[in-house]
């Protein structure tokens, strides 16, 4: 491998496009996932408001969602993408299959996180006819919120993963850059750096999510 200018650049401009598809992705799959959550957590047997009915619809949604490998959902929503950002290939046409595989991650974990809300604070809160925005707001969101915050650091870390899976059908970024370049071209070096760079991201990533949540701890205490 020899190493250039143009090498470093196109590093450089790989890594900004895993940056851009990994944040607008969390951001939409939040945007997706975060509403998702909540309903379920609420609308479960054992939540503030049981619907069963819905709860059922909401989880067989989800597990459908989860259960699709990525790559096989990034080829079966070519169409959507198309019709979306008028391609199907390139970091933002990569935001909308990561989106849709975010979303039911995410969802899964806010429910969780707001399940291991203590049901005595749950309860105390009813008894002093709080309603179900108050509820979701201030006690189900408020108290999961260290927990919530951690599983940002998680979706990022799995979203990040999926952005460079997303190279194998030219979807940009450090991905796309290993697979052209590692791959195709046998340059192992490249694949080494790409490969250091994401390892990289997640830890910094990780780091920062866990300060957060260290420091939410504290305020809450």
């Amino acid at each position: 491998m020899t190493w250039d200018p143009e090498m470093t650049k196109m590093l450089v401009q790989g890594l900004w496009d895993t940056l851009y598809m990994v944040g607008f992705s969390t951001l939409f799959g939040y945007m997706l996932g975060l509403p998702l959550g909540v309903l379920l957590a609420v609308s479960d047997k054992d939540g503030i408001r049981p619907r069963r009915v819905l709860y059922r619809l909401l989880d067989f949604l989800v597990n459908i969602l989860r259960s699709v490998p990525f790559l096989i959902l990034l080829i079966l929503v070519i169409p959507l993408t198309k019709l979306l950002v008028g391609k199907s290939y390139g970091s933002t046409a990569t935001i909308v299959p990561l989106t849709i595989a975010a979303a039911p991650f995410i969802a899964r974990m806010v429910e969780s996180s707001l399940k291991e809300v203590d049901h005595g604070v749950i309860e105390a809160a009813q008894s002093m006819g709080a309603g179900t925005w108050t509820m979701i707001g201030k006690v189900l969101i408020g108290e999961a919120r260290t927990s919530l915050l951690v599983g940002v650091t998680i979706a990022l870390g799995t979203i990040l993963g999926y952005s460079a899976m997303a190279g194998v059908v030219g979807g940009g970024g450090l991905g796309d850059i290993a697979i052209r370049y590692g791959y195709y071209r046998y340059e192992t070096g490249v694949m080494i750096v790409t490969v250091v760079i994401l390892v990289a991201l997640v830890q910094i990533l990780q780091a920062l999510g866990m300060m957060l949540a260290r420091l939410l701890d504290r305020r809450k205490a």
